[in-house]
């Protein structure tokens, strides 16, 4: 029952996209289907219909409030009523971000515009900061200026109505952000929760008035202001992280508990991720065992991709590199040497794909390029060299989306006098191209 309540009042665990195991491994699957809807569009649909409903009950919550500080002259209930309306005004930019959100991306903003999220965020932080100034002032003038407060009864009535309005708000804001992984709709609805207990204090205040202890007004309305200046410090700390690319700590884990249901993983290299508005993106570099085909690797990767999408519903997009861990970092030294002694390019014909191969000098260091002039659909490319010490394995990956352009994201190991095999796989054929690598006269190891 306790679970349930709490869960209710948005104190659940958070599934949704921030770790936790709650997902099925049986033959059943992970629970989760593929529509044809964008996930985006139908979370950001479900985020625009929460700011409205939410929008609407804060606005009759301050017009009520609003409504009974013309008639009592009560600051704590004027600060309980600033704090409302800029709460309720947090609901336009919250909006504007959301639709924004739904737009596809574009040639100039690549990955869409969920950024603007977090640009809401940052406003919303604003406007809640201006309530607390605004708030803080009425509250220190009151209490230099004394005035005599009426209507004692139906200030306590209209606190009592901005705790239910805030609390509805803030259960409902707290639950449908973690359903769709918004932090600024999640750091919004803490604001409202706050907000209601908030007005809870100006009953308190008029109870005081009301005993023969007139500056109870303006204290509450001081203490709703410190309570606002709190909000506003827990909200920007949430922003500010997503705005840095910060991701709970929970994520990172829950990718290396997806990795662990994959078989054919040595290991898993790298980790980072970062929140686009609220969808994940995850960038994982593994290493497989230096016997493993192009096959295995293709493998590998379809199936650890499908696990990062089963444990984590807020996953917008998995890129999965991999990489060699015996293959030594390139100083900036040999980079430069490197560019001076590559072996002779390694010229591809087969019927999966035409072009070239070599050893090439990039900003980032040495890369194994390939070069494609034609090539059948979905090609995949990886390069074997048989080395003293075992195979050295160099998966090939698009530069820049350029499929005609592959390039090994580390740099092959020296020496550069090898054979090896170029392993081509497209539609379900593979092809194994043996090639030998020889440096120019007078470099030699």
């Amino acid at each position: 029952m306790m679970d349930k309540v709490r869960d209710w009042f948005g104190f659940g665990p958070m599934t949704h996209g921030m770790g936790g195991h709650g997902h099925d491994h049986g033959d059943g699957g992970h629970g989760h289907t593929h529509g044809v809807i964008d996930p985006t569009i139908a979370t950001t649909t479900r985020g625009i219909w929460a700011i409205k409903w939410s929008f609407v009950v804060l606005a009759i919550t301050a017009a009520l409030q609003l409504v009974v500080v013309f008639l009592s002259g009560s600051v704590a209930l004027l600060a309980d009523t600033i704090h409302n309306v800029g709460d309720a005004a947090t609901a336009i930019p919250l909006w504007i971000a959301f639709v924004l959100a739904r737009r596809k991306p574009s040639k100039t903003f690549t990955y869409g515009l969920g950024r603007v999220e977090d640009l809401a965020g940052i406003i919303i932080v604003l406007i809640i900061l201006f309530s607390a100034i605004v708030a803080g002032y009425e509250a220190i003038d009151r209490l230099i200026n004394p005035r005599p407060i009426t209507f004692l009864g139906w200030v306590g009535i209209a606190g009592l109505i901005g705790f239910i309005g805030n609390e509805a708000v803030a259960v409902f804001r707290i639950r449908v952000g973690r359903e769709i992984n918004s932090a600024a709709l999640i750091a919004d609805g803490y604001h409202a929760r706050t907000d209601g207990f908030t007005s809870l204090a100006v009953v308190l205040g008029a109870i005081g008035v009301w005993l023969g202890f007139p500056l109870a007004d303006p204290i509450v309305g001081l203490l709703i202001t410190v309570a606002i200046f709190a909000i506003v410090w827990q909200s920007s700390k949430a922003v500010l992280t997503r705005m840095l690319d910060g991701v709970e700590p929970g994520v990172i884990d829950e990718i290396h508990h997806a990795a662990e249901h994959v078989s054919g993983i040595g290991r898993v290299e790298g980790v980072q991720a970062r929140w686009i508005g609220h969808r994940l993106h995850a960038d994982v570099a593994i290493s497989v065992p230096e016997m493993a085909t192009a096959k295995d690797v293709l493998g590998v990767t379809e199936a650890l991709k499908e696990e990062l999408f089963a444990h984590l519903p807020a996953l917008a997009e998995a890129n999965v590199r991999l990489v060699s861990p015996a293959a030594p970092a390139v100083t900036g030294a040999e980079t430069s040497h490197a560019h001076h002694h590559a072996p002779k390019p390694f010229k591809v014909a087969c019927d999966l794909a035409e072009g070239r191969l070599e050893i090439v000098g990039t900003a980032a260091g040495e890369r194994m390029r390939l070069t494609i002039d034609r090539h059948a659909d979905d090609l995949t490319a990886m390069v074997i060299i048989d080395r003293p010490g075992g195979p050295e394995t160099l998966r090939l990956e698009p530069v820049a989306d350029n499929h005609h352009r592959l390039e090994s994201t580390v740099a092959p190991a020296e020496p550069h006098e090898f054979q090896a095999r170029l392993i081509l796989a497209a539609n379900g054929r593979e092809q194994a191209l043996p090639f030998k690598m020889v440096e120019p006269e007078g470099h030699h190891h």
